[in-house]
C-alpha cells in the first residue's frame, strides 16, 4: 500500500499541471488564478509545520492546533482569493452581457 506521505508528493504532479493549463490558457481571473498558487504556499508551509510538530512535540500537525491552525490560514487565504476571483469574473460577465443585450435592443428598435 501507498503510504500517505509518497500519495500527497505524487498529488502534487497533477496540481502542477492544472496550474500550468490554467495558466496558459489565459482564461482564468488573475485573483483566482493566485489562489490556486496560493495553495502551493499552504503546501510549502505545511511540511514543514508538520515536520516541528513531529520534532518539537512528537505529534502530528492534527494534534498541534495553534501550529495547524497557522499552516491552516494559508489555505483559508487561497480559498478567499479563488473565490473572489470568480466572482469578479461573474459580476464582469453579467454586465457585460447586460450592455451587450442594450446595443441589441437599440439595433432592433431602429437605432432609437
Amino acid at each position: 500500500m501507498i503510504s500517505k506521505e509518497s500519495l500527497f508528493v505524487m498529488s502534487l504532479f497533477p496540481y502542477l499541471g492544472f496550474l500550468w493549463f490554467l495558466t496558459k490558457s489565459g482564461k482564468t481571473p488573475r485573483l483566482a488564478l493566485m489562489g490556486f498558487y496560493g495553495t502551493l504556499v499552504f503546501v510549502a508551509v505545511t511540511i514543514p509545520a508538520a515536520i516541528y510538530a513531529k520534532v518539537a512535540y512528537n505529534e502530528s500537525l492534527a494534534n498541534v492546533d495553534w501550529l495547524h491552525g497557522s499552516a491552516e490560514l494559508f489555505l483559508t487565504l487561497a480559498n478567499i482569493l479563488v473565490v473572489l476571483g470568480f466572482r469578479e469574473a461573474v459580476i464582469k460577465a453579467k454586465a457585460s452581457s447586460q450592455h451587450e443585450g442594450e446595443k441589441q435592443e437599440c439595433v432592433v428598435n431602429g437605432g432609437k
